[in-house]
């Protein structure tokens, strides 16, 4: 399938369409979604065992892989999983445990030239062969062919590495994303936090734009426009375009001539946890890993076509800390809805016709777990 999304001159018209009518995209009706599914922990179950874990998703950026052996090792869906460039440049990921005795390989970052347990040294390729064991008459019946480590799937596209735990034949939905990291793209800074708030409140807030003068008054209110966004879905996944206020600009400028860089931030999101936003410096990327019901933490990494010249790698620098404070306040309306469930004031949230993105997560998310049942 051919992702459909819109070129640059027409999401530009619709954008200064709705700069002149002050209005914004619509979606084609209200969506209410139970509290219960914020607070239940049946349905944090079910989110992990049959989305989270099935569903083809972006688990790093290749630039993370960016040398043989190169491995960038965490917990996906409650998962250790750890995902590696062999020496033949395929990027591989496997069960982040020994088959000796389940102890994780590696943890983190890093570069080797073969994984070695830190218990007992059994000894792995980086196609995941176990290579060597100590003192292996202890053995004596041991089929090495068969105790390699546990692959999960794993295809690299469009300058992300996605994963499947628990469905090989997910990596046909790859044909559904866009190339959004080409070959000049490197990995600037990875960072994680944990956020108390269920992960479903935290991707919420990626996904609209009518809250930005409320929340953002001093960050991005400044630079963008309120409640005035254009939006497109492919497959389960959206993007949600957040234009600049300099995007007047363009109007004199001829139609084919018109470009967005620098003129608007796009979020996709990469159905279910992931969000990726382009900004005029660098790009993030930014995992959305459920640990409980109320616990989520956020994997951000940052990066850049920029960073070649001290220059570049200063403006990359800025531009990081100014979005970093637009999400800290992000994540301060995350925790105040999360704590705000323990009131009992709503049975439901209403998702109105500006939160179309919103609508069309749930709707995807109730379709998979529903199905299942």
């Amino acid at each position: 399938m051919t992702v459909q999304l819109a070129d640059e001159a027409s999401i530009v018209d619709r954008i200064l369409a709705h700069i002149d009518a002050k209005s914004t995209d619509l979606s084609a009706g209200v969506w209410r979604e139970p509290v219960a599914h914020y607070l239940s922990h049946d349905r944090f179950a079910a989110e992990i065992e049959q989305v989270l874990r099935r569903t083809l998703t972006p688990f790093c950026p290749s630039a993370a892989l960016a040398e043989t052996g190169a491995y960038v090792a965490r917990d996906a869906a409650l998962t250790p999983v750890v995902a590696i460039r062999g020496a033949d440049g395929v990027a591989r990921a496997f069960r982040n445990a020994c088959r000796h005795r389940g102890v994780q390989l590696v943890d983190g970052t890093g570069c080797k030239k073969a994984l070695t347990c830190r218990y007992h040294g059994w000894t792995y390729g980086l196609d995941g062969r176990l290579r060597g064991i100590p003192d292996d008459y202890g053995f004596p019946d041991l089929d090495k062919t068969t105790h390699g480590l546990v692959p999960v799937a794993c295809i690299e596209h469009g300058g992300l590495v996605f994963v499947s735990q628990d469905n090989s034949d997910a990596t046909s939905d790859a044909s559904e994303m866009p190339t959004l990291f080409g070959d000049d793209w490197r990995l600037y800074s990875t960072a994680t936090q944990e956020v108390e708030a269920n992960w479903k409140i935290v991707a919420e807030g990626f996904l609209e734009g009518y809250h930005i003068r409320s929340t953002h008054q001093d960050t991005f209110y400044p630079l963008q426009y309120d409640n005035l966004n254009v939006i497109e879905s492919f497959g389960r996944n959206s993007r949600i375009s957040f234009p600049y206020r300099r995007i007047e600009k363009l109007r004199n400028v001829p139609r084919d001539e018109r470009r967005t860089a620098g003129m608007l931030t796009h979020v996709y999101h990469l159905f279910p946890n992931v969000m990726l936003s382009t900004f005029p410096t660098n790009r993030l990327m930014t995992v959305l890993e459920p640990l409980a019901v109320d616990r989520t933490r956020l994997v951000t990494y940052t990066l850049s076509n920029q960073i070649a010249a001290d220059d570049g790698r200063t403006a990359v620098a800025q531009g990081r800390d100014f979005v970093t404070a637009g999400a800290a306040e992000d994540r301060e309306m995350a925790c105040a809805a999360q704590r705000g469930l323990a009131t009992r004031a709503n049975d439901h949230f209403t998702f109105g016709l500006f939160e179309g993105a919103i609508r069309h997560f749930h709707q995807n998310l109730a379709a998979i777990i529903e199905r299942v049942r």
